[in-house]
């Protein structure tokens, strides 16, 4: 008599833990809120440039764009960040045309080195400046093909370890780099990082926060497939859509055993998403759990003023009320919304301000949080075959063009 089956056996949290740690000898960025980033810092004291603007895709800009987009309103940068990362012509040449291409570093960021959205950005630029060392800065891994083109046309280069993905690699040269170059302190990202590390690995507070959230999201993963995350700020834009690519390229796997896993994400906004979202996770169909993200200090005091406009007298009770102060009571009258029907699972993170540390915190969190899934899932979080598959084909198709 033959038997096969795809049960998963839920394993215990100190199994979770253990494995790990393990993983901490060759994956690497768990480790990468220890680094040397000195070499980061000189460079981007060197960098003259008004305009930066990195090419790439995905996990190359996604992280940096998070973190540029929530702290970017509340600095006084004197560089500004741009990414070109869509092969939409109508986006490439809109957003070129909005930097003077003369006084603009190009950093084109590719782990492989041959990601085709990138180089095909790439040759056009090509095609409108001459690029040498002066003007281009190239990130990827040590034996790629693109760190040959930077090698044989002397450019400036920075590694991507080959033990760090993209989707993971925000805290290495990807990402430090390019904020460090617009003015972004990125040694307390790394601190915020390296507190949430710390806490973890010590199993201490955040320790039992991301292995019962974890084991929550796995063991009622097919009646709650549906991950929201309710983002009340609308710089944490970026950061939607860097989770939902962490979250999905490292969790949509096939397991050990045969069987397809995966948990669906969603990022919306708020308050701006209580008027469309919202309805549905409130009467729609419970296959949905969500995490509202709120900032707790948003280190600005913009009012409401106290203005009596004709017709709205009945409005006069916001006068003289915080902006900052509004958003957080509108999440915190949807958090109590949801908890009063009982039946939607729902968490709460609070940032402490807008700032590198919280930022760092935050996402480091998130990476975490999606390993520690991905080990109860039984898959590995880090190939993405999918998105392989996909690529393959359509290097056929231009071999057949």
């Amino acid at each position: 008599m033959n038997y096969s089956d795809n049960y998963n056996p839920i394993i215990s949290d100190e199994d979770i833990f253990s494995a790990i740690e393990k993983e901490k000898d060759s994956i690497g960025y768990y480790n990468l809120t220890d680094q040397d980033t000195s070499l980061f810092k000189e460079y981007a004291q060197t960098v003259k440039q008004k305009y930066i603007v990195v090419v790439g895709i995905g996990g190359s800009t996604l992280g940096t764009s998070a973190i540029y987009d929530f702290l970017r309103h509340t600095k006084q940068l004197s560089k500004k960040l741009y990414f070109l990362e869509s092969t939409d012509p109508l986006n490439i040449k809109f957003k070129l045309g909005r930097i003077d291409l003369s006084d603009t570093l190009f950093i084109v960021i590719s782990k492989s080195g041959t990601t085709i959205e990138t180089v095909s950005i790439f040759k056009y630029i090509n095609s409108l400046v001459k690029i040498d060392n002066t003007n281009t800065l190239i990130i990827t891994e040590s034996d790629s093909k693109l760190n040959t083109y930077a090698q044989r046309n002397n450019l400036k280069t920075f590694e991507i370890p080959k033990n760090v993905g993209g989707r993971f690699s925000v805290f290495c040269a990807v990402g430090l780099v390019p904020l460090a170059i617009v003015g972004i302190d990125i040694d307390a990202i790394l601190y915020g990082a390296k507190e949430i590390s710390n806490s973890f690995f010590a199993k201490e507070q955040h320790y039992k926060k991301i292995i019962n959230k974890a084991r929550f999201f796995v063991e009622n993963e097919h009646r709650y497939n549906i991950n929201v995350l309710f983002s009340y700020a609308a710089s944490m834009e970026g950061f939607n859509k860097w989770y939902i690519q962490l979250w999905g390229e490292s969790l949509g796997k096939i397991d050990a055993s045969g069987g397809h896993q995966g948990l669906t994400p969603m990022g919306i906004t708020g308050p701006v998403d209580q008027h469309s979202f919202l309805q549905l996770i409130i009467e729609g169909k419970r296959d949905k759990t969500l995490t509202v993200i709120k900032v707790n200090d948003f280190r600005d005091d913009l009012t409401i003023p106290a203005i009596t406009l004709e017709g709205l007298e009945e409005l006069d009770y916001i006068d003289n009320l915080p902006f900052s102060k509004l958003i957080n009571m509108q999440a915190d009258a949807t958090i109590e919304a949801i908890n009063n029907l009982k039946d939607i699972p729902c968490d709460v993170i609070t940032i402490d301000n807008v700032s590198e540390k919280s930022i760092g915190m935050l996402m480091y969190e998130y990476e975490l949080l999606t390993s520690v899934c991905a080990k109860f899932m039984h898959i590995n979080a880090y190939d993405q075959p999918g998105v392989e598959a996909g690529k393959i084909i359509l290097k056929s198709k231009f071999n057949n063009k």
